[in-house]
């Protein structure tokens, strides 16, 4: 089941031109192009297979399903501000999101898990709905009787920071500790994600 799931990611990774995962990342840089017999060749894409793919580039990075993130930008182009950027700040601030960026999971896949488990904690309380919004100031912690498990110790010791960017500045980690808090809202030049916001808007916009 694992190896299918590794495969997959694979596929859509070179299908979406993104890793995403770091065994994708490994193969990308083996073989740069689609996969397929038509990978190699030069294929002319219409305006709107751009900007889906690029939908579909910041859906896989974060996971989640085409539901939750047209429900995200439903909110977004509501807010004050510029529609895409809100959109990615508020995908940012889901809690699998900041507890992959804090270095407590080495994939998006892995952190949703950790969370759907109900290893994570929010304000010491026990949350296990990957998409709960994350406050600034509030505190999210692997909650200690999993802090001894292997997978969590691996974490602690940074021996993900191989695979991941480095912790953007507003978190403040404390890795040893398998905590983290969201100090202020992101802001999307900060985010580390793949994405052309523009190109999703005018997707969500015809």
């Amino acid at each position: 089941m694992a190896g299918n799931r590794s495969r997959k990611s694979v596929r859509e990774s070179r299908a979406l031109g993104i890793p995403l995962t770091p065994k994708a990342e490994r193969l990308m840089q083996r073989r740069p192009y689609r996969p397929g017999e038509h990978g190699r060749g030069r294929v002319k894409e219409s305006d709107y297979s751009i900007r889906l793919k690029e939908k579909q580039r910041l859906r896989a990075q974060y996971g989640i399903r085409e539901a939750q993130l047209r429900k995200t930008w439903d909110e977004a182009r509501k807010m004050e501000g510029m529609a895409g950027e809100n959109l990615i700040e508020l995908l940012e601030m889901r809690l699998d999101a900041l507890v992959l960026r804090s270095g407590f999971a080495r994939t998006i896949a892995q952190a949703r898990q950790v969370v759907v488990h109900r290893h994570v904690m929010v304000d010491g309380k026990i949350v296990d709905r990957p998409s709960y919004r994350v406050k600034p100031g509030q505190i999210v912690q692997v909650k200690p009787r999993s802090q001894t498990s292997p997978q969590f110790m691996v974490a602690a010791q940074g021996q993900h920071a191989d695979v991941l960017p480095a912790v953007p500045e507003y978190l403040n980690v404390d890795l040893t500790k398998l905590r983290t808090e969201l100090v202020r809202r992101p802001k999307r030049a900060e985010v580390p994600v793949t994405c052309e916001v523009q190109l999703v808007v005018e997707h969500y916009s015809r």
